[in-house]
């Protein structure tokens, strides 16, 4: 059976390499259009080589799938899950296409990203209504909410966290840092990513039961250094605790739904480094990944967009996302020119 009008599913990335030969070319499609020197990439390509070259967002993906695959079939949706990115293969076109060749029509679109920013958010939808363009007479792709404030996705993160605590034995006055990607400053002005990640950093540490100090931290900048980005980094902020006597830290990477090269390379390895260096225990709690509440969520969300719910579940203050954004949210930066 359909969901609503429905007969597929896609499942939206953002890509990464499946080995050494491809770490160059990918990189090159993420920053395309921004003139980075190839070097700079180089750079940046030698922390995928110390996996092999294999991103571990692929993977994850395909967990998601099988997973998204048997909640739906749970409750009685007999619709295949497709599987396209923005950056790499398979490429979002071609999982549109194969789409289409199988005689699907209407797809209900889930994209990995919980938060909304240009990169987060409106980059996706110019990705679908490009798609749209490039496969002649394709399936329409809508999107489901940006689910940031759902509260199974805030209970999933809020577990995440709780069992690493008990798996440590630390008590709930720890400190806690909650950690994003950075984005440009002139992207931040450009929307309330800022004002998401503090309010759900503050429905986590409630639905989690901790009651010691938290903080809402940034990491892997990428982009000229003269272009300002948000801040503070997490590794400098982990010096500025250590300073403060903080000897027994928590990791909480609430911007990321699943442990990608951005969280096992900038947090296991640079943050962790650096943590050790100066003498702080760090605990980093995992992405919600396949967690069940995060899986069912999303499936919820499908069902949303297709009508078969009323409800529109959320925390805090903000209201539940629209399914469509307005055509002027989150809009792109203005870059300036690399000297």
């Amino acid at each position: 059976m359909p969901i609503g009008d429905y007969d597929a599913v896609l499942l939206l990335s953002f890509g990464g390499p499946e080995g050494p030969e491809d770490v160059l070319p990918f990189l090159q499609n993420v920053t395309r259009g921004r003139d980075i020197p190839t070097e700079r990439l180089e750079v940046v390509g030698s922390h995928y080589q110390l996996f092999g070259g294999v991103s571990p967002i692929n993977g994850q993906n395909r967990d998601l799938v099988a997973a998204l695959e048997v909640e739906l079939a749970g409750r009685g949706h007999d619709v295949p899950v497709a599987w396209g990115n923005r950056n790499w293969k398979p490429y979002l076109r071609d999982a549109a296409t194969e789409l289409r060749e199988q005689g699907h029509r209407r797809v209900a679109t889930l994209v990995t990203s919980a938060f909304s920013s240009y990169s987060g958010c409106r980059q996706y939808h110019d990705d679908i209504a490009r798609a749209s363009t490039q496969v002649t007479d394709g399936p329409s792709l809508d999107r489901v909410r940006v689910f940031w404030n759902h509260p199974e996705y805030l209970g999933a993160v809020a577990d995440r966290m709780t069992e690493a605590l008990s798996a440590v034995e630390l008590s709930k006055e720890v400190r806690v840092v909650f950690t994003a990607h950075s984005i440009p400053e002139s992207m931040a002005a450009n929307c309330d990513y800022e004002q998401q990640l503090h309010e759900a950093a503050g429905l986590v540490m409630e639905l989690g039961g901790l009651n010691g100090p938290h903080s809402v931290v940034y990491q892997s900048r990428s982009g000229p250094p003269q272009v300002p980005w948000l801040e503070p980094d997490i590794c400098d902020h982990i010096g500025v605790l250590a300073e403060e006597g903080v000897d027994q830290l928590v990791v909480v990477p609430i911007g990321f739904v699943s442990d990608h090269m951005e969280v096992v390379y900038d947090l296991d390895t640079q943050a962790a480094g650096v943590a050790a260096e100066l003498g702080v225990e760090l605990v980093r709690v995992s992405t919600v990944g396949t967690h069940p509440r995060f899986v069912a969520m999303l499936v919820d969300l499908i069902e949303e967009l297709a009508g078969l719910r009323a409800d529109r579940p959320y925390l805090g203050n903000a209201g539940p996302r629209p399914d469509m954004c307005a055509l002027d949210c989150c809009p792109a930066p203005q870059r300036r020119p690399t000297p």
